[in-house]
Formats: structure tokens, C-alpha cells, sequence
């Protein structure tokens, strides 16, 4: 591993300031491109999820009383590092995640931009005054960090999912217990390193690593653990939800999509194209706002998939560091599996493939899929795939597609492309999810509070409002200001 700063490349856990190996075994992380071995990672368990737990503690009870300058000031020195050392930090994004280098990068920058936000809205944690309904009084409402927050992040943007998560927690006034994804938790450790070189006490930010039903059990019923913070599937998002009902925590669940992808016979088809190679192909897919339905109406439906196939069929698919690679492997070959799957559902139910091919068998390559001729009793149609195909559904008019759009459980993001400002209004009213790209194929960024629905989630991150996600607001009735 070619690094500039080598402390970046840590193997070992982040607790209470120290860098800790506890008990001897440890599980192995490997290249999704090649399968080599990059390193290993302790296997911990619920005695050193307490001890995070311990840390974090004793860490807010004195970070919560420092100003809101101190907590800036620290969060844009952590900004500056990841600036400075984004390279470094793409490198290792790229060997355990497998995205190409570029989009690594990117994922870098996007990342900084969550500590670059928060450590400006550590200052904005504005209270009120309001109208007394009694004379002589005052309501007065402040708000408080809500204590320590326990996250656990996903392998698919190993960087931004920790910052759109701590940085308004650590800005708010809160100190962090964190689990990443076992696939990739050498990105996360590298940001714990950095938050260490920033100045962050002892115990604000601390990394664990291992058993995650062990440490999952310690976040979800540790009285002292006020939050949970959980990006994942829908699956285990309900899990950790009924296991924090036992000490009633605020719960952050960013889960699972069915993103529908609807172009408009006004729409600029080749505007639409380029939203979708971005909305459906960023990551290899793998991502929970990727298009997952694309409808298209009667009337352009076949010279959008012209297009679409052309562009598709250009993409290059190969190893993260690879020059003009745009799609790397998937994370695993359960990804695959669930590509195939997918795939070999639609055309056996009368789908056609523009373009795409398989992996070789071994390997986690995909050359991405242009599915036409797709129906809504097929698996593309009632799964999120989480990998680079594009089925493309026909519509006719805007009542069907609606009622076919909305007819999933699912309720994160949508996409619409149209020219006509009644329709964009009108469907995005009627489309139930959090989010709408408007002639945009590509919607996150750190000013917008993300978040969904129905089965894909509670609560927003990103935004004022997502530090709101990390206070708690205390009244106050001031009476007798007469004497």
C-alpha cells in the first residue's frame, strides 16, 4: 500500500485514545478486485463495545460543556487533514471497497464536506424565546446534546456514511461509539486517525471492530448509549429498532430503496440518459438512492434505451486503480449472486438485454446491464438490486406511473425528468419519498437533509437538520419576572 502518511493504515481499534488489539483473533479484509489480503482487524466483542461505551461517556460529560468555537475549530481541523490526505485516503477506499479511484476521491471530498458544514453549524444551535401565556413570564427553549451516540455504517461509502453521522454528533456536543462495516472498516480507522491528529479528547470518536451481534446488543441496551445512528438494510434496521425499545433511544435509520426513475415524453432524453448513468451506475449501483426502476413513457421509450445502451455498453469495467475504469467489482459474491438472480428472472419472464455480461465465475466484475421489456411482477421490479442494472419499465400516462412508482414499501429517493413545471410539481408531491431529483440524477450533498419514508427509514442527515437529529430541546416557564 503506497501511502504518503503510512499511520493512515491502522489494524487495529480506536478506544478511549488508544490504538487496542484485544484477544488474539482476527478477521481478515481483503480486495474485492483481486481478493488479496490488504490486512487484518481485531475481533471484538461485547466487553470492548462496553469499554467504548465507558469512554464515550466520560468523554461528553466533559465535551458537552466546551464552547461551540472549541467544537468548530476542532471539526475544521479534522476537515483540513481529510483535505490534506485525501489521497492517501482514497487508496484505501479503493483496496477495500473497490470503487475506482476517481469516484474514491469524490467519496473523500463529499465526506470532508460533512465535517466542513458542521463544524460551521456548531455555532447555530439557536434556541427560542416564545409569547408567554402568562404575564410576567417566559418560555425559554434551548437545546442540549443528546449524549453518547453509538453508528453503525455501511460497507458501500465507507467514508461519507461515518461523517454524515459524526460530524453533526461531535458538533452538537456529543461523543461517538462507531462500528463500520466488516468489509471495510480501514477507511473508518484512517478517519479515526485523523480525528486523533485534529485534537479530539480521548473517548469522543472511538472505533470498534468484530462480533457485530455482540456489539449491536451493547449499543442497542447500554442505558448510556442515548442514540442509534444505523445506515444498512431494512432488514436489520428493524432489528436494532425493537432491540433499543427496551431504553426507548432516538433511532436513525437510513435504509433500504426502490428508487423509481420516471422520464416524461417532454423530457430531454439525453438529459435523462446522462441522470441516469449517474442516478443508477455511481458505485456499480451500489448505492440505496440508485435508480432501481426506470420508467420510461411509450412515446421515447425506445430512443431513451437506444441511448441508454450506447452509453452503458462504453463503460469500463476492471480494478479501482485501473486507468479509465468508471465500475469496479461488487463488494462480494452475494452481490453477484443477487445480480445473476435478478438478471436471469427478467429474461426468463420476457426481458431483453442490451448489453451486460455476468462475472467470470470467481469473480466480482459485472459489465453493467440495459434490461428492456420489464414488467412489475418481475424480482428488478420488488428488489433493491444494489448493482449495475438498468431495467427499463413502459408507461403511458402520468396516473399509472404513478401508482406503480408508489407501490413498493420503500420510500427513500425518486428522479423525475420532465419539462414541464405543473408536472414536476405535481409528481413530486405524489411520489411518497423523502427525496426528488428534478431533472438531477444526483442528489446528496451536505446543505440537503437525506433521509426517507415509509420502510426506508427515520430521522435526516445533512442539513440544520441533521444536527437537530443529535439535541435534545428543554423548556424552561421563567415566572415572577415582576419582582
Amino acid at each position: 500500500m503506497q501511502l504518503k502518511y503510512s499511520a493512515l493504515f491502522q489494524q487495529q481499534c480506536f478506544i478511549n485514545g488508544e490504538w487496542l488489539s484485544i484477544g488474539g483473533e482476527k478477521e481478515v479484509i481483503t480486495n474485492p478486485s483481486n481478493g488479496e489480503v490488504i490486512g487484518h482487524v481485531p475481533v471484538m466483542g461485547a466487553n470492548a463495545a462496553t469499554q467504548c461505551v465507558d469512554a464515550a461517556h466520560q468523554a461528553f460529560e466533559q465535551w458537552r460543556q466546551t464552547t461551540a468555537n472549541h467544537r468548530a475549530d476542532i471539526l475544521r481541523k479534522w476537515y483540513e487533514l481529510m483535505v490534506e490526505h485525501s489521497d492517501d485516503l482514497a487508496t484505501i477506499l479503493t483496496l477495500e471497497q473497490g470503487k475506482p479511484f476517481a469516484e474514491a476521491k469524490g467519496e473523500i471530498a463529499y465526506a470532508a464536506s460533512f465535517v466542513q458544514w458542521y463544524s460551521e453549524e456548531a455555532r447555530r444551535a439557536y434556541g427560542e424565546i416564545m409569547p408567554s401565556h402568562r404575564p410576567h413570564s417566559k418560555i425559554v427553549v434551548t437545546k442540549q446534546p443528546i449524549g453518547v451516540v453509538a453508528a453503525i455504517t455501511p460497507w458501500n461509502f465507507p467514508a461519507a456514511m461515518i461523517t454524515r453521522k459524526a460530524a453533526p454528533a461531535i458538533a452538537a456536543g456529543c461523543a461517538m461509539v462507531l462500528k463500520p462495516a466488516p468489509e471495510t472498516p480501514f477507511t473508518a480507522l484512517a478517519l479515526a486517525k485523523l480525528a486523533e491528529d485534529a485534537g479530539m479528547p480521548k473517548g469522543l470518536f472511538n472505533v470498534i471492530t468484530g462480533d457485530a451481534i455482540a456489539i449491536g446488543s451493547v449499543f442497542t441496551t447500554d442505558k448510556r448509549v442515548r442514540k442509534v445512528s444505523f445506515t444498512g438494510s431494512t432488514h436489520v434496521g428493524k432489528i436494532l429498532m425493537n432491540q433499543s425499545a427496551s431504553t426507548i433511544k432516538k433511532m436513525a435509520l437510513e435504509l433500504g430503496g426502490n428508487a423509481p426513475f420516471i422520464v416524461f415524453d417532454d423530457a430531454d432524453i439525453d438529459a435523462a440518459v446522462e441522470g441516469a448513468m449517474i442516478a443508477k451506475f455511481r458505485n456499480a449501483g451500489q448505492t440505496c438512492v440508485c435508480a432501481n426502476r426506470i420508467f420510461v413513457h411509450d412515446a421515447v421509450y425506445d430512443e431513451f434505451a437506444n441511448k441508454l445502451a450506447k452509453k452503458v455498453s462504453a463503460l469500463k469495467v476492471g480494478d479501482g486503480f485501473a486507468d479509465q475504469v468508471v465500475i469496479g467489482p461488487l463488494i462480494n459474491a452475494g452481490a453477484v449472486a443477487k445480480v445473476q438472480a435478478h438478471v436471469s428472472d427478467a429474461l426468463e419472464k420476457g426481458a431483453k438485454a442490451l448489453c451486460g455480461r455476468l462475472a467470470d465465475k470467481g469473480q466480482l466484475f459485472v459489465e453493467p446491464f440495459v434490461l428492456t421489456e420489464m414488467d412489475d411482477e418481475m424480482l428488478a421490479a420488488n428488489e433493491e438490486t444494489f448493482g449495475p442494472v438498468a431495467p427499463l419499465f413502459r408507461f403511458y400516462d402520468e396516473t399509472e406511473v404513478l401508482e406503480r412508482a408508489n407501490n413498493t414499501e420503500s420510500g427513500l429517493a425518486a428522479y423525475i425528468y420532465t419539462r414541464s413545471l405543473g408536472r414536476a410539481w405535481r409528481v413530486a408531491d405524489a411520489l411518497e419519498v423523502g427525496m426528488v431529483g428534478i431533472n438531477e440524477g444526483l442528489i446528496s450533498t451536505a446543505a440537503a437533509p437525506f433521509g426517507g419514508i415509509k420502510e426506508s427509514g427515520l430521522g435526516r442527515e445533512g442539513s440544520h437538520h441533521g444536527m437537530d437529529e443529535f439535541l435534545e430541546m428543554k423548556y424552561m416557564l421563567m415566572g415572577g419576572l415582576d419582582q
